[in-house]
């Protein structure tokens, strides 16, 4: 895996770049937000980057942050956005305004950015929620659910379960269980039911 790059900025055609390495020239894809933070062509660059592997390419993402990257990471694991819609989103949108639509669910703030319609912006709020940094406690400190209780909940809409069949399962584990004792019981009471 090729994690990061530094060398001589030689092409800068948006969205991609063209990197010199020890006389090795990368192309690299980058989200916007990184594209305008560029030095200027023949001065020294260091991209943060992941390698995508196909059957058909091998294609390079470079971050000027390592946040961005994490981001990134985050957005291609959710079923339905790729990387070209990845760096759509990163392009459209600062992680702190992508952590806050999460946190407050705004759908509309997402439906903004060209290729995501309104059940794409749904999924990316639902798949996101608890996975960014400011996320991580609810709207004005005062988290809806303990830690462990969102764990469990994720866990079970991981595992294929709507939203309401993990929130019925849910009330059934008792407040101060464990993530895995919470998720054994939860399974229980939905293999019952």
């Amino acid at each position: 895996m090729i994690g990061r790059l530094s060398g001589v900025l030689l092409e800068k055609n948006p969205p991609q770049l063209l990197v010199d390495v020890g006389g090795v020239g990368y192309e690299i894809d980058v989200p916007m937000s990184t594209f305008y933070n560029l030095p200027h062509t023949g001065e020294r660059v260091t991209l943060f980057t992941h390698l995508t592997v196909r059957e058909d390419a091998h294609l390079l993402y470079g971050f000027g942050h390592a946040e961005e990257r994490v981001v990134f990471r985050q957005l291609i694991k959710i079923s339905g956005i790729g990387a070209r819609m990845a760096l759509a989103i990163l392009s459209g949108m600062s992680i702190a305004d992508l952590s806050q639509a999460v946190t407050r669910q705004e759908a509309g703030r997402l439906v903004k950015i060209p290729g995501i319609g309104k059940k794409t912006a749904e999924r990316l709020l639902l798949e996101l929620k608890g996975k960014l940094g400011a996320d991580l406690g609810a709207v004005g400190g005062v988290a809806a659910v303990p830690d462990a209780q969102t764990d469990i909940l994720n866990a079970l809409i991981a595992l294929g379960y709507s939203d309401k069949e993990a929130l019925l399962a849910l009330k059934t584990v008792p407040a101060g269980a464990s993530v895995s004792d919470g998720i054994k019981q939860a399974l229980k009471a939905l293999s019952k039911g």
